[in-house]
């Protein structure tokens, strides 16, 4: 293995790991699968990594790195006002339901039901990632509560993770049905709601 392709086989193996992973689960999902799915040799999996686990932390660091480039990225974030902008990304949210099952799942909230209880290390960073992604949410809500619900008794972050505690239920939902319709009609619900939050916003939308 020549120096110029060990670091495009160890982000092949990563992003196979998400991949597999978000369709078979933790357990089921051994290093050949990883392997195969990376077109990659097992002599190059444990070049890289010396477990499962240890992929899985590498997997988790570098899924945040590309979900926060692809919603820092997203037009939503383009919107003068905060309320817009969190409407927006659960726009957003919606439209990525077209894709197949495991492509729109989260990666970090299937992981963390199977290994919470099991691998410490890997449900304390699926809980910082979703925590980090939550923050960004909230920095936006905090800024839409000041601006049309500053006395609201209801926290920023409180309903960031609502939001969250929404699109992971609605992917489970999704997974049982084997559609993603139930998660649509869920995210249609969320939007209501938000705008119920804000009083002043409602009779414009």
């Amino acid at each position: 293995m020549t120096p110029a392709t060990a670091p495009q086989s160890r982000t092949r193996l990563l992003e196979a790991g998400s991949t597999v992973i978000r369709a078979k689960g933790y357990t089921a999902t051994t290093v050949d699968d990883i392997c195969a799915e990376a077109g990659v040799t097992k002599g190059s999996f444990f070049h890289h990594f010396k477990s499962k686990e240890e992929l899985v932390l590498g997997a988790v660091a570098h899924w945040n790195q590309w979900t926060e480039a692809v919603f820092a990225e997203a037009g939503y974030h383009r919107l003068d006002d905060p309320l817009d902008r969190i409407l927006g990304y659960v726009d957003f949210r919606t439209a990525i339901l077209d894709r197949e099952i495991p492509q729109f799942t989260c990666f970090l909230g299937t992981l963390v039901q199977e290994t919470y209880a099991t691998h410490p290390a890997v449900r304390e960073a699926c809980d910082r990632g979703m925590s980090s992604h939550i923050a960004a949410l909230t920095r936006d809500l905090e800024a839409a509560k000041r601006r049309r619900a500053p006395k609201a008794d209801w926290s920023a972050e409180s309903v960031g993770y609502f939001i969250q505690a929404v699109l992971q239920g609605s992917f489970i939902f999704a997974k049982a049905k084997h559609d993603a319709d139930v998660a649509r009609q869920n995210l249609a619900h969320l939007k209501r709601y938000l705008i119920s939050l804000f009083p002043t916003a409602s009779s414009r939308r």
